[in-house]
């Protein structure tokens, strides 16, 4: 079973220059990563909707849509909220999106899967240090059970790789493999979604 962090995925694409890549195919770039022996249950993939760029929400929205049209795909959403911070020196407000509940919903997920006994093992793709004690629980009190963090582009980190049964760096070769055809028809819509120009 496969847990993708949205966020920590698409800023490490974004801070490599690797938007080209941003049109992802999840079940295969899952698949992909797999060894001979083993089988994609699920790709779980956790991400919130944008809500302060029309132009961002209308790319993520198709993306979304896209991804829909993916078996054995859930998307599960947080949510931003709204921090305000004051500046100390002119006392100005100022209001910046901060991305909510993710982590705990990755972490519930894991420990649920683990419990039910849905993975052999789980593939944690995101660098995120706050996700170091679902690894942990899972290693101590599922002993059968292996949990892999697949790293995106410089998110790698020594504590996450100390926690993980094991790891690795998803390499440009991967994403370059695993991308969506330009039109992805939805069937049961009968919809076509279209590959944004640009992602900036």
């Amino acid at each position: 079973m496969f847990y993708v962090d949205g966020f920590n995925l698409y800023f490490s694409l974004k801070e490599n220059r690797y938007e080209r890549y941003m049109w992802l195919d999840l079940n295969l770039l899952a698949t992909s990563l797999l060894t001979a022996n083993q089988k994609l249950v699920g790709v779980k993939y956790f991400t919130s909707l944008i809500t302060t760029n029309i132009q961002k929400r209308l790319r993520q929205k198709t993306y979304i849509d896209a991804l829909l049209t993916l078996p054995n795909l859930q998307i599960i959403f947080g949510r931003f909220n709204m921090d305000i911070n004051r500046c100390g020196v002119c006392g100005q407000d100022t209001q910046t999106p901060k991305e909510k509940r993710t982590d705990v919903a990755i972490a519930s997920h894991m420990l649920h899967d683990a419990h039910m006994n849905l993975f052999d093992t789980a593939v944690l793709i995101s660098g995120d240090t706050d996700l170091i004690p679902p690894v942990t629980i899972i290693r101590e009190h599922f002993k059968n059970k292996r949990v892999v963090v697949a790293f995106p582009p410089d998110r790698q980190n020594d504590t996450v790789k100390e926690a993980a049964s094991a790891w690795f760096v998803i390499g440009r070769a991967k994403f370059a493999q695993s991308q969506f055809a330009d039109n992805v028809v939805s069937e049961r819509y009968e919809e076509t979604y279209v590959k944004p120009a640009t992602w900036i």
